[in-house]
């Protein structure tokens, strides 16, 4: 059997991922709508399915990281395929708890999927290529979300829950064909010998390293604010800002959060290429940064049209963000003998971002108002961007000969 080249298995455990996130991309727009053919009695347990797969990945991302520690490879994926299949399958079903139980198995199975990605890019990419590996994996595997989300709606709109449920679930298997084709057995060990130059193998102080601290500590407050906060109150956002609008707020902030899954597959490639040319530290600050100002400007008096360009300009800065930070995520892990630990401390800090963000949001949003909240995101936004536009100087001026 010939050897796969690492772009052929990127591209390949994305596709895993896209067709494994048809039947839960589709609930996002589906399950609102036809929560009673499900079985359900409220909108408020339609809230509870649609997050507790975010809850369910923080206690268990570190055992599914001890998984991929131990054996390593596709075992892990293949689990995650069929987990995948078995819960789109389900949403054909009615009642709450099994629906619940379900959602919390997905929660499972996307730690699996992602765990498993980020140990395949650390494993067959390099400090040259990584942003254009971890870019071209968070494209293409959003393409499940976009298909999810118009294949989902369309069939469940012509045929019903449960025949779209059926569909999007048998599609899911051919992920399988993928996984055995294109994925090698194994490649998530890493031993002290492939340990990049000038990193360190030794698990002792591992966390307390402060470019590790930093990286982790960034990432949790960049997807608590983007994930977390804007995702859950663009809405009141909206209709804050323009309620005399007659699409509505909800309809308005479902196209701007849309959009992102548009451009996504093809733009979070080229960020990624453009952070192995220039810098992904030079680039993270520089995002972060506009962003900061981007998050100001929301608040500001400008007109209707600029605003909306704000937004989304919002959404590019967090695909931009997401990939960068993804690969500082993954340039630390390839500096350290155990890769895998670094990438599950980094998956488990992301989804523990995103589930407080939503919390910290109404919290905020209820004593201090949503214009303060944005402001002081912006705040803090240009204050992290200061400290990494610092350290990127140090650096360039301790590398310089």
């Amino acid at each position: 059997m010939r050897e796969t080249s690492g772009k052929t298995q990127v591209v390949a455990v994305a596709l895993v991922t896209a067709l494994c996130m048809l039947g839960d991309s589709m609930l996002y727009v589906v399950l609102p709508l036809y929560w009673r053919e499900a079985g359900l009695g409220s909108l408020w347990e339609v809230g509870v399915l649609l997050s507790v797969n975010r809850f369910i990945r923080v206690p268990f991302g570190p055992l599914v990281g001890k998984w991929y520690e131990r054996t390593g490879g596709r075992a892990g994926l293949v689990l995650a395929v069929v987990l995948a299949f078995v819960t789109t399958l389900s949403y054909g079903f009615q009642g709450f708890w099994l629906w619940l139980v379900m959602r919390s198995l997905w929660g499972f199975a996307w730690t699996f999927l992602r765990l498993g990605a980020y140990s395949l890019i650390v494993s067959v990419a390099d400090g040259h290529n990584r942003g254009q590996m971890m870019g071209l994996y968070n494209g293409l595997y959003r393409l499940g979300s976009l298909g999810g989300m118009l294949a989902g709606a369309l069939f469940a709109s012509w045929y019903g829950l449960q025949p779209a449920s059926l569909l999007l679930a048998c599609c899911s298997l051919f992920a399988l064909l993928l996984v055995f084709f294109y994925i090698r057995p194994g490649y998530s060990s890493r031993t002290a010998s492939t340990v990049e130059e000038g990193g360190e193998s030794r698990r002792l102080g591992l966390w307390r390293q402060a470019a590790m601290q930093k990286t982790m500590l960034t990432a949790l407050f960049v997807t608590m604010v983007y994930q977390g906060m804007f995702a859950s109150t663009l809405s009141r956002l909206v209709e804050q800002r323009a309620p005399f609008l007659v699409l509505g707020a909800a309809v308005l902030a479902s196209v701007v959060q849309g959009l992102r899954w548009c451009w996504e597959p093809w733009a979070a490639p080229v960020v990624g290429r453009l952070a192995d040319r220039y810098g992904r530290r030079k680039m993270f600050a520089a995002t972060l940064f506009t962003g900061s100002l981007l998050f100001a400007l929301s608040q500001a008096g400008v007109p209707l049209g600029a605003w909306f360009a704000v937004l989304f300009g919002i959404q590019l800065t967090a695909t931009i963000l997401t990939t960068v930070m993804d690969t500082l995520a993954a340039d630390e892990a390839a500096r350290h003998a155990n890769s895998t630990a670094v990438m599950t401390f980094y998956s488990v800090i992301t989804d523990l971002g995103a589930a407080l963000g939503p919390l910290f949001a109404f919290w905020l949003d209820e004593h201090a108002g949503l214009s303060a909240m944005y402001m002081g995101l912006a705040a803090a936004l240009l204050l992290i961007a200061a400290s990494w536009s610092v350290r990127q100087r140090r650096e360039s001026l301790e590398n310089a000969p």
